[in-house]
């Protein structure tokens, strides 16, 4: 009796010695949903899947017919444009150009730009424009007081924002600004220069200017690089008509590419209104 009772508990109510029925687990869980449920979530992704598909088909036919660029073929735009220090090295320099009056060492110009004061008001600034220079330069002005009349330039340039935050510092505290003989102004130290209440350039400086480019770039569509390319243009043209300098100016940087610099005569910067005395001729002779 205890062995029949045994073996009867291991089969249930059913057919005489069959095993219970087992069901799926995918069909267990589907069994909670009404037939029409499990129909719509087959169809949306019948549907996402189809999208895929055809996603995948457009970009392989934008690359055929040339609607998109590859990639590796895509501008790079300024996501914090900069006009990059331009320090040319182991090149002979012409006989007319105004490097040759450039007295400083590269690793002067190389460095982050430093603020020296000097006898008389003036406040030396040497070094390349970097991201900060124009809050350090705040710093200098509100400790000096009124002290500091002439802020004299050395630069090769560097970041455009900090440039034009300089440039209008020293306007609202009616700072002149000078490049001096043997001193380098370029890239967009001549943004800088512009901000002064009266600006000079010996006659043996150098002026330069050229194109901006991106600091740190990243892969953008052309057309989105032409209008960033554009805004930022549209910015510096701007900047030049609030300082008093003839946006014109700038052409000159729009034509020349990142690599060199545009060396800006002393007729052109007094036709540019980029000083206010005319400068004498010594880049001439």
């Amino acid at each position: 009796m205890t062995q029949m009772q045994t073996a009867s508990s291991l089969h249930p109510p059913g057919l005489p010695g069959s095993a219970p029925a087992r069901q799926n687990g995918f069909v267990r869980y589907f069994s909670r949903f009404d037939d029409g449920e499990v129909v719509r979530w087959a169809f949306r992704g019948l549907l996402l899947g189809a999208i895929g598909v055809l996603a995948l088909d457009l970009v392989d036919l934008s690359r055929e017919n040339g609607w998109w660029g590859p990639d590796d073929a895509r501008f790079e735009v300024p996501t914090d444009p900069v006009l990059p220090p331009v320090i040319q090295t182991g090149l002979p320099v012409p006989p007319d150009d105004p490097r040759r009056f450039v007295t400083a060492g590269e690793e002067l110009l190389a460095r982050n730009m430093t603020f020296t004061l000097r006898a008389g008001g003036v406040l030396a600034a040497e070094g390349s424009i970097d991201p900060g220079a124009s809050a350090r330069l705040a710093a200098e002005l509100e400790a000096r007081g009124e002290y500091v009349k002439v802020l004299t330039l050395n630069s090769p340039g560097g970041a455009l924002d900090d440039a034009m935050a300089m440039a209008r510092q020293i306007r609202g505290k009616g700072i002149s600004a000078t490049v001096d003989d043997g001193a380098l102004c370029a890239s967009s130290c001549p943004l800088l220069l512009a901000g002064g209440v009266t600006r000079t350039v010996g006659p043996m400086a150098a002026v330069g200017v050229h194109q901006f480019y991106a600091g740190e770039a990243t892969p953008t569509a052309p057309a989105q690089a032409m209008a960033d390319a554009q805004m930022t243009t549209a910015r510096i043209s701007r900047h030049l008509i609030e300082m008093g300098v003839d946006p014109a100016l700038w052409l000159h940087a729009l034509d020349t590419p990142p690599q060199a610099l545009y060396y800006l005569s002393a007729p052109e910067m007094t036709e540019y209104r980029l000083v206010t005395t005319p400068i004498e001729t010594a880049q001439a002779h």
